[in-house]
């Protein structure tokens, strides 16, 4: 092993969660309240009494087998490179619909628009590690009918990359996919879809996975129970729980088309029984997160996990510690898709600065967990011998080749006292402050035709006026 990673679980304890998600799904099992997946569980062996759904291990060992080990999600153009959906890739994006964002411009926190959503995906086009975009924010200036459109529609006009989408159901999935072709690709997009812990299907979640396995767009299936609320108060046990619900979604989506692309979630949650809030960047919430990691290459399937967030409500000390913390540990996992780059208020705000910090922050950790490699080349003998004791490489052709190699970063300040304080004193948030408004300055990546853009806006009016509740 000449790269680093992180682990928790080794085989054997994967072996036994596995055994133990198997006995609740037989004996216990889920409940699904929405009657076309109940009846794909019937039809597939399950047993079903009303809405009460018990799994056979059979059918999870076969749902498991027929799952793709890999599927590619492009992108709509650009430099970026396509998402190859498997268990040996590794990718970075940003989280979806949080409530508030802190404003660029006054850095108050205030409820999101649809503005922010496409300017947040347009910093993302400009990004390096940033690798698939998610819509960040549920604008509130969106009409409520449409709004996870709208979220989709902001994406595709500032951004290039590939898209993970969070929409309401799965009813409106084919005009997502009308929405992605007009704008360049049909297939650059993936579903991210939950059920309701713990162990119950929804219309909503239910009907998202059945429509991603006839249409063969990647179903991200996270769940989210919580230590001593939806779960028992043991990450182990909040493990198992979790894994009941992804692999009874893996069994519905393969029962509607075996190979239908499927990512396995991440999820497991923590209260503060104090406050009654979630604890989002927690040690054993991400000895968690690593352990459902390494369950999901035990299976062999992509995986969907977290770096780069934090709990803090402001740009300050504890959120520039959870994010380095939450990055490193979370690109250590090598999740395949790992999301919420940028998140505060424990998934409640996002913000330009925080963004930018954790594309920074990932890029300092590719680094780290680069091979770093033992040949004639890197060891360098003749050079020691060369220059000898007491001498120096400094004007050595050695040196001028391979310097730039070392990883340096281009934020955090490395100068001399007297330097910075010539320079203004600035702060890592000084900083930041000043590398957004650049790249808010420059003139955006892209720009969608306007043909193209007038195509949104039609299907957008048009399921406006059709859709329930409008």
């Amino acid at each position: 092993m000449d790269a680093a990673r992180l682990t928790m679980w080794d085989d054997d304890a994967c072996r036994r969660a596995h055994e133990a998600t198997l006995e609740v799904l037989e004996e216990t099992g889920i409940d699904v309240h929405y009657a076309p997946a109940v009846e794909l569980f019937a039809d597939a062996g399950a047993r079903v009494d009303g809405t009460r759904v018990r799994i056979p291990a059979e059918l999870v060992e076969r749902a498991l087998a027929s799952a793709p080990r890999d599927w590619v999600v492009k992108p709509r153009g650009g430099d970026t490179e396509p998402l190859i959906l498997d268990a040996a890739h590794s990718y970075c994006g940003t989280g979806s619909d949080v409530l508030y964002i802190c404003d660029p411009d006054t850095w108050e926190r205030r409820r999101v628009r649809r503005a922010d959503v496409e300017g947040m995906a347009a910093l993302c086009e400009k990004l390096p590690h940033i690798d698939f975009v998610m819509s960040m924010g549920l604008p509130e200036d969106a009409p409520q009918a449409i709004d996870d459109l709208v979220q989709v529609d902001a994406m595709l006009r500032g951004t290039r990359k590939p898209l993970v989408v969070a929409p309401r159901d799965g009813h409106i999935l084919p005009k997502l996919q009308e929405m992605a072709a007009l704008a360049g690709e049909r297939d650059s997009f993936a579903i991210y879809a939950m059920p309701v812990p713990p162990l119950l299907f929804d219309e909503d979640g239910a009907s998202k996975a059945i429509a991603c396995a006839e249409l063969g767009i990647p179903l991200i299936w996270a769940p989210a129970p919580n230590a001593g609320s939806t779960a028992p108060a043991s990450i182990a046990s909040v493990i198992v729980v979790a894994n009941a619900e992804v692999l009874a979604g893996l069994v519905l989506s393969q029962a509607v088309r075996p190979g239908a692309p499927f990512v396995w979630g991440v999820g497991v949650g923590a209260m503060n029984m104090k406050t009654m809030n979630e604890v989002y960047s927690s040690a054993d919430v991400f000895r968690g997160h690593q352990a459902q990691t390494d369950l999901a290459r035990w299976y062999d399937l992509p995986s969907f996990a977290y770096a780069a967030h934090t709990d803090s409500k402001l740009l300050d000390e504890q959120w520039s510690a959870e994010a380095a913390l939450t990055a490193i540990l979370g690109t250590m996992s090598r999740g395949t898709l790992l999301h919420d780059v940028g998140y505060l208020e424990c998934g409640l705000q996002a913000s330009y600065e925080s963004i930018v910090f954790g594309d920074h922050l990932i890029g300092w950790s590719k680094a780290f967990m680069a091979p770093l490699l033992v040949d004639d080349e890197s060891l360098a003998l003749d050079e020691i011998k060369t220059v000898g004791p007491g001498g120096n490489h400094l004007a050595r052709p050695y040196t001028r080749e391979h310097f730039r190699s070392i990883w340096q970063s281009d934020l955090f300040d490395t100068t001399r006292h007297d330097a910075w304080q010539a320079n203004g004193s600035q702060t890592l948030l000084d900083r930041l402050r000043v590398r957004v408004a650049e790249l808010r300055s420059e003139p955006r990546a892209f720009e969608l035709p306007d043909d193209v853009k007038r195509g949104l806006d039609a299907i957008l009016a048009d399921v406006e006026a059709a859709r329930p509740g409008s």
